[in-house]
């Protein structure tokens, strides 16, 4: 089975309260209820043969918040490996943008379940600013690592 490959964008701003990050909470019904452990970094699936990870994780973020990725010195943040076995890459960047400006992209998948019934979903559901101690908790537990190095590096 090949391996699956995502690419993200950790978007981050320094404040009088110290550093934030921008998190998005995952659509569809399988996440609804879920708020610990539910929120990513905007991220999506490339195809290492043909395409930088940067380049994905620029594209991914503009397709999941559908605006256009800041531009700024990026930090690689290296990768992790998640609980289903996909390689999460992450760059982060600083930036500063208004949540209520996001139109995120959407998927489509059958629900519910056996149903046949095909519907829309946001990728993203929700975004939003937290402070790194805030945050670590509500990302996904491996992308957890991301907030660590990226502490480490604006030390």
């Amino acid at each position: 089975m090949p391996v699956r490959r995502s690419a993200g964008l950790l978007v981050y701003r320094v404040g009088a309260s110290g550093v934030e990050v921008l998190l998005g909470h995952m659509g569809g019904p399988l996440w609804a209820r879920r708020d610990e452990g539910g929120w990513t970094l905007p991220k999506g699936e490339y195809d290492a043969a043909s395409e930088e990870p940067l380049a994905a994780a620029r594209r991914e973020f503009t397709e999941e918040l559908g605006l256009p990725a800041p531009d700024g010195a990026v930090l690689p943040l290296g990768e992790v490996v998640q609980a289903g076995g996909k390689r999460v890459v992450a760059f982060a960047v600083e930036g500063d943008l208004d949540p209520d400006t996001v139109v995120p992209g959407t998927f489509e998948m059958v629900w519910p379940p056996r149903s046949g019934r095909v519907r829309s979903f946001p990728e993203l559901d929700r975004v939003a600013w937290f402070a790194l101690a805030a945050a670590a908790p509500k990302l996904v537990k491996a992308q957890r690592t991301f907030l660590d190095r990226l502490a480490a590096a604006l030390s």
